[in-house]
């Protein structure tokens, strides 16, 4: 039986169910929700209660809005030929980072993972093979940008096949992985090394 007020334990409770987030650090949040300041407090549960009353999915990447489309895809600045494709909302904002890319997106909501029961029909895959072979925009280059995991890789190749059928003259491209940039050989494992002999370039 727990030794908190029933509103207190409530609160760790719930912080609990936070990824990443166990007993202990529950229990630390919620003793520092409590030392705040009112105001404070209320501006965190308000904005909880905003996310969950006006965040919706852009009707056309699936990427988090809170109008019908989002930011990037109002953006008429935009390359509307180019889609990359990711897992989750979150993988987005990494890639606009880097200021390298300047195309659109598209969001699947997760990876395939037939064990966990995650099948095509469960991600957005029939909407970006719907946009890919739209005449308006019309999209030359799909680019796969799912995680170098193994759901993400059998996510992009099952990408890869389904695009070569259906709209052939359509590249597929998929991130570069390999060493990252400053790193030693000697700490680097056999997959990334592979990965980056693989995708070697001319110098």
């Amino acid at each position: 039986m727990s030794s908190y007020a029933p509103p207190v334990q409530r609160l760790i409770t719930e912080l609990g169910k936070l990824p990443g987030i166990g007993q202990r650090t529950a229990q630390r949040l919620a003793f520092h929700i409590m030392r705040a300041d009112v105001e404070d407090a209320t501006a965190l549960a308000d904005a909880i209660r905003e996310v969950k009353e006006k965040i919706r999915l852009c009707e056309i990447c699936f990427n988090l809005a809170d109008e019908p489309r989002c930011r990037i895809c109002q953006d008429e600045r935009r390359d509307t030929s180019l889609v990359c494709v990711v897992e989750e909302p979150g993988d987005i904002q990494p890639i606009e980072r880097t200021h390298e890319y300047r195309g659109r997106y598209h969001v699947l909501g997760g990876a395939l993972s037939p064990i966990d029961g995650i099948d095509p029909e469960d991600l957005k895959l029939a909407e970006l093979y719907a946009r890919t072979t739209a005449a308006d925009p019309k999209i030359t280059e799909v680019v796969v940008a799912t995680n170098p995991t193994t759901t993400g890789e059998a996510t992009a190749l099952h990408i890869a096949a389904v695009l070569r059928d259906r709209a052939p003259g359509l590249v597929v491209t998929r991130l570069a992985s390999g060493l990252p940039v400053g790193s030693d050989l000697e700490y680097a494992d056999e997959v990334t090394l592979g990965k980056a002999l693989t995708g070697r370039r001319a110098l």
